[in-house]
C-alpha cells in the first residue's frame, strides 16, 4: 500500500501502526523493530581538517632533518618571495569569497575588522606581555587577532546558523584577513626598528592603491571597449577567463616584488575571473605548502606553554569582541555562534613565517597557538550545538504539547 495518501484512501487510517513511533511499531518478521536505518557516523569536518592539518605539520617536522640548511634561509629573498606569495594567493581568496550579500551587514563588519581587530590585537597582546614583557607581544596579537575564511567556509556548511549570520561571519573573516596582515606588517616595522619608518608605511600604502586602480582601471576600460567595439576577447566566457586568470597573475608577480599583499587583495573585490573550483584546489595547496614549511621549522624550537596562552588568549578576545560588536537583527543564539567562530588556519601560519626574521620565537609561539584555537573552537562549537539541539527540541515538543492541548 503506498504511503503518500493513506489518509485518504484507507479506512483504517485512524488506528494504523504506520503512525506510530518507531519504538512503538510492530517488529517485523526478523524481530526488529521497522525504522530507517541510521547512517554510519561520519567524522566531523572540523576534526578532519584538525587531523590533515596536525599531519602535515608533522611530516614536516620530521622532513627538516633530512633537508641540512632549513633554519639558515629563513629572511633570504627567496625565502621571502615564497612566503609572500602564499599570502598573496590567501589574501586574495579572502577578498574574492566575500559575497554582495555583506552590504545588508556593512557597518557590522566595518566596525569588527577595524575597532575589533583592534581591540582583540590589545588584549590578546596585552595577555602576553604580562608572561613575555616585550614590544613583540603585540605583534603576536595582531598575528592570530584574524579569522580564518578558509576554515569558516569549509566548516560553515555543516552549522546550525542563519544564512545571514554564515554570511556575516564569512565576510568578517575575509575582510579582516587582509587588515591583521597589514597591521602585522606595519607594527613589526614600527616596533622592530624595520627599515624607512613611516616613510616606508606611506609607501607601501600608496603602491597598495596604485597596483589595485591601475588594475581596476584597466579592467574596466578594457571591459568597456569590448561592450563598444564588440570585441570577442572579453564576451566570450573561456577567452575572458584566460584573459582574467592573466591579468591576475601579472598583478600577483608585482604584488610579491613590491610586497603589495593589500593591493592583491583589493583586486579580489572585484577581479573575479571565475576561477573558484581552481582557487579553492590552490588555497588548499598553499594551506599544506605552508603547514609543513612551519613543521620544517619547528625542530629549532616550541614553546608550548606560551603558545597556548595566546591561543586561549585569541579565542577569548572573539567572545569578548562578539558580545560587544552591534548586529541588529540577530538572536541572541546567533550571537554565541559569531562569539565562538574565532578559528586559525593559513594566514596565522603565513604571518608566522613573515615574522619568524625579526621574531625568533614567532613560530615557536603561533604554532601551538593555532593548534589551540583550533581545539578550544571545536570544544566550544560541540558544547553549544548540543546545547542549542536540545534547546530547539524542548521548544518543539512544548510547542506539541501545546497543539495538542488546544484540540482538545
Amino acid at each position: 500500500m503506498p504511503r503518500n495518501g493513506c489518509a485518504n484512501c484507507c479506512p483504517m487510517w485512524s488506528g494504523c501502526w504506520m503512525k506510530r513511533p518507531p519504538e512503538d511499531r510492530p517488529p517485523d518478521e526478523a524481530g526488529s523493530v521497522l525504522r530507517r536505518p541510521r547512517a554510519a557516523p561520519r567524522l566531523s569536518p572540523a576534526v578532519a581538517r584538525l587531523a590533515v592539518a596536525v599531519t602535515v605539520v608533522a611530516a614536516g617536522a620530521a622532513a627538516a632533518g633530512a633537508v641540512p640548511g632549513v633554519a639558515q634561509s629563513v629572511g633570504s629573498p627567496l625565502y621571502m618571495y615564497a612566503v609572500t606569495a602564499l599570502l598573496s594567493i590567501g589574501l586574495y581568496s579572502s577578498a574574492h569569497g566575500i559575497s554582495r550579500e555583506v552590504t545588508k551587514d556593512l557597518r557590522t563588519v566595518v566596525l569588527a575588522v577595524t575597532v575589533g581587530v583592534l581591540l582583540k590585537a590589545v588584549l590578546i597582546g596585552g595577555v602576553m606581555y604580562l608572561s613575555w614583557p616585550r614590544p613583540e607581544s603585540l605583534l603576536l596579537g595582531v598575528a592570530v587577532a584574524q579569522i580564518d575564511p578558509l576554515s569558516v567556509a569549509a566548516l560553515i556548511g555543516s552549522s546550525r546558523m542563519s544564512e545571514r549570520a554564515k554570511n556575516l561571519l564569512l565576510a568578517w573573516a575575509s575582510f579582516d584577513d587582509p587588515i591583521t596582515a597589514l597591521l602585522t606588517v606595519y607594527f613589526s616595522a614600527m616596533l622592530l626598528g624595520g627599515r624607512g619608518g613611516v616613510g616606508a608605511y606611506l609607501t607601501t600604502t600608496w603602491g597598495n592603491a596604485l597596483l589595485a586602480g591601475v588594475v581596476l582601471l584597466g579592467w574596466a576600460v578594457a571591459r568597456w571597449a569590448a561592450a563598444r567595439y564588440d570585441w570577442p576577447v572579453l564576451h566570450d566566457p573561456p577567452t575572458r577567463r584566460i584573459t582574467g586568470v592573466a591579468v591576475l597573475l601579472a598583478a600577483l608577480v608585482v604584488a610579491v616584488q613590491q610586497f603589495l599583499v593589500l593591493g592583491i587583495a583589493l583586486i579580489g573585490l572585484f577581479l573575479r575571473p571565475g576561477i573558484e573550483r581552481a582557487l579553492g584546489r590552490v588555497l588548499s595547496a598553499a594551506f599544506l605548502v605552508a603547514a609543513f614549511a612551519l613543521g620544517m621549522l619547528l625542530p629549532g624550537g616550541v614553546e608550548p606553554v606560551r603558545g597556548a596562552l595566546l591561543g586561549v588568549a585569541a579565542y577569548a578576545a572573539q567572545v569578548v569582541v562578539g558580545g560587544l560588536i552591534p548586529a541588529r537583527g540577530l538572536t541572541g543564539v546567533e550571537r554565541v555562534y559569531l562569539a565562538l567562530g574565532q578559528q586559525n588556519g593559513i594566514t596565522a601560519i603565513m604571518l608566522a613565517l613573515a615574522l619568524l626574521p625579526g621574531v625568533p620565537d614567532a613560530v615557536a609561539m603561533i604554532a601551538p597557538a593555532v593548534l589551540t584555537v583550533n581545539l578550544l573552537h571545536l570544544i566550544a562549537n560541540t558544547l553549544w550545538e548540543r546545547l542549542d539541539t536540545a534547546g530547539q527540541e524542548r521548544m518543539a515538543e512544548r510547542i506539541t504539547q501545546v497543539r495538542v492541548g488546544a484540540k482538545r
